[in-house]
């Protein structure tokens, strides 16, 4: 199977409340912080918000407020395959100088090299067990001494946003809080719109 997902760069930038903003090629913005249990709240500027948590075998589960989830696999080189492969989002925030040079030069292509598709879907019982098998990385890197702070999945800080409130009426926005849609998902079962 050939993956060709539509590849969106990231930057973040932590701002004064310990939040981040999270900026994408394709003129979205997210704000995001995370929550006491290591879970990040995000929401953005399309009206769209929810929750992201970090699974075991780094896959992620994103859901969002009006309850739809989807999951995404982390691929290494700040790198994240969203929703049946159809999206990849880069983190340009996690290469400067001479690496982020030559990754850029190279292109998308060398990005595509080895993906691992997330999920479609995962039970209860499975979530149940990669968050068993998360925790279980976790204290491993801490008993090793070695770091134990987010990935690129969060790059976020202890703080909080002021509002998780959606957009006021006649706000411009791409997205309804109540609908089904979402920027990873036009609503077809196989198409991803332009993720934001």
């Amino acid at each position: 199977m050939t993956l060709n997902p539509n590849v969106i760069t990231y930057q973040d930038e932590l701002l004064a409340d310990g939040s981040v903003r999270r900026t994408f090629s394709d003129g979205r913005y997210e704000w995001r912080r995370r929550l006491p249990d290591g879970r990040v709240e995000w929401r953005d500027n399309q009206g769209f918000a929810g929750v992201d948590e970090l699974l075991g075998d780094v896959v992620i589960k994103r859901t969002f407020n009006h309850g739809r989830v989807i999951y995404a696999r982390e691929q290494g080189y700040g790198r994240t395959l969203w929703h049946r492969g159809q999206v990849l989002t880069v983190n340009q925030t996690s290469f400067g100088g001479r690496v982020g040079a030559i990754l850029t030069s190279m292109g998308a292509g060398f990005l595509l090299g080895s993906l691992v598709l997330p999920p479609e879907h995962l039970s209860p019982e499975e979530e149940e067990m990669l968050r068993q098998k998360a925790l279980q990385q976790q204290q491993q890197i801490g008993n090793s001494g070695g770091w134990g702070g987010g990935s690129d999945w969060d790059s976020s800080g202890n703080s909080y946003w002021e509002s998780s409130e959606p957009p006021e009426a006649g706000a411009e926005s791409d997205g309804d809080w109540g609908d089904d849609s979402s920027p990873f998902d036009s609503g077809d079962a196989g198409d991803v719109g332009d993720f934001g």
